[in-house]
């Protein structure tokens, strides 16, 4: 009897052993086909997951736009006052709807290349008003007249143009006339070959960015998704230095295995430039457990403070000898136009760059650009990439229009934020096939550790109270 009970202590306490055993080999081993899985599916090659929704995203892509509206145009002309403006918005489309075209994998160079179609549709029940609603706004044309034309010959021609079309500093445009395009007057008289449309974002219907060509990750993980040329370019050509180096993904998503200290770079060609973000914060998105990085102040600092800002900084009188922070000058991918770029309302810019400007009320959680990536594949399931666009504008005693300013103003014309968040139902399937896995995976090592652990204890006390119950 007594031989019984032992053997079977043992035999419980060897249960154990092996189940704690077995729970601490299940640890690599299952990590080991987790990331087999993963560095399969974020290939971009037909038949992944990855390939699927890059080539046509799932999850519905916004950009909401807010114009800044000038309250009094008259005072800012005749008097050169400060630009009192109100902001109005948000005016949404939906974007990057359309799926990617002429894509292209080469096996030899293990990268893919693709146009990616730009189109934008109006979401009235998104908007706060309609396409036709009327701002003033500055005159695109006017203001940038003498900084594309500073020679006073062509000043005194160009002004007679203005003069005669009754252009002034101001104008009354609708919303989609100041985003998407309108014949400019000024423009229309000017008797040479030149583009008489203008806005914003004038062409961007019908149009398409690229080519890129992004690396698939066949050969090497770690640098899926990431843009190898952009329009046949490493750099942009644009500054003839290392302002100009391509670097980093589209921000859709990056090479899996996401660490907190990783600096994520992506490549924007709205500001001709790459940039980066860092870790803020872990999170929780619809069950999701996601890292959270965020684009740093420094990254529009001053060149003293920022080296890598020194190309954008070429207006050496505004920018108090590029001492100045917050904005960045885009001219020069911008056709020479005095386009400089910075966060909504001027947020962590030098105080002395809105001082002429009136109205704007800079927050961190409502302008402040975010990434929410899902450290394991990389993908990206929220963001918010946020951004003012302003044009400089300066006195100009040959054009009629500007002749009475005493300042420098760099006017915002509007911000946008465009930013998606993956739907509900995207994020059940996630959950179901990714992060409910590992997660079940996790458990059940847990659990055989634990009860093989308890197992192996409690039999193995049991054991030697009865051996030492036998011998007394």
């Amino acid at each position: 009897m007594g031989c019984n009970r032992n053997c079977g202590l043992i035999a419980g306490a060897v249960i154990g052993a092996v189940l704690a055993v077995f729970g601490g080999i299940l640890m690599p081993v299952g990590d080991m086909l987790i990331e087999k899985t993963i560095k399969k599916e974020v290939v971009l090659e037909e038949g992944t997951i990855a390939f699927k929704n890059w080539v046509k995203t799932g999850t519905d892509v916004y950009r909401q736009f807010w114009i800044f509206d000038v309250q009094n145009p008259d005072e800012v002309t005749v008097n050169s006052s400060k630009i009192k403006v109100k902001q109005r918005g948000p005016y949404t489309y939906r974007v990057r709807y359309l799926a990617k075209e002429n894509i292209t994998q080469d096996p030899e160079t293990h990268t893919v290349s693709f146009l990616q179609p730009n189109g934008a549709i109006f979401e009235p029940s998104l908007s706060v008003g309609t396409e036709d609603d009327t701002f003033t706004i500055l005159n695109l044309a006017v203001a940038a007249a003498p900084q594309l034309y500073p020679n006073t010959f062509m000043q005194g021609i160009l002004n007679s143009f203005i003069k005669k079309s009754k252009s002034s500093m101001f104008q009354n445009r609708t919303l989609k006339e100041l985003l998407w395009g309108y014949t400019d007057p000024f423009l229309n008289l000017v008797p040479y070959p030149i583009t008489t449309t203008i806005g914003v974002f004038y062409p961007y219907n019908n149009t398409a960015d690229g080519i890129y060509k992004v690396f698939n990750g066949k050969d090497d993980i770690s640098k899926v998704a990431i843009i190898d040329t952009y329009k046949g370019r490493k750099n942009l050509s644009y500054w003839s230095s290392y302002c100009d180096l391509i670097n980093g993904t589209d921000a859709a998503s990056f090479p899996p295995f996401v660490e907190k200290t990783r600096v994520l770079q992506f490549f924007s060609s709205d500001i001709c430039r790459s940039i980066y973000a860092v870790f803020g914060a872990e999170i929780n998105l619809k069950g999701i457990p996601v890292y959270r990085f965020i684009l740093p102040s420094f990254a529009f600092a001053s060149p003293f403070q920022n080296p890598d800002n020194h190309c954008f900084c070429t207006e050496k009188i505004i920018s108090k000898n590029c001492t100045l922070y917050g904005v960045l000058d885009i001219g020069k991918c911008k056709e020479g136009k005095p386009v400089y770029i910075s966060l909504p309302h001027f947020l962590h810019a030098s105080p002395e760059i809105a001082e002429l400007i009136e109205g704007l009320s800079p927050n961190e959680e409502e302008h402040s650009t975010y990434l929410d990536v899902e450290p394991i594949t990389g993908f990206t399931l929220q963001f918010a990439q946020r951004m003012q666009i302003n044009i400089l504008v300066k006195p100009a005693k040959n054009i009629v229009a500007l002749k009475d300013l005493k300042h420098n103003y760099l006017v915002p014309i509007l911000w946008l934020n465009e930013t998606a968040t993956i739907a509900d139902e995207k994020a059940e399937i996630f959950r179901n096939q990714v992060t409910g896995k590992i997660n079940l995976l996790g458990l059940i090592e847990m659990i055989l550790m634990s009860v093989g652990a308890v197992m192996f204890i409690a039999f193995t006390i049991s054991y030697c109270a009865c051996r030492l119950k036998n011998a007394k």
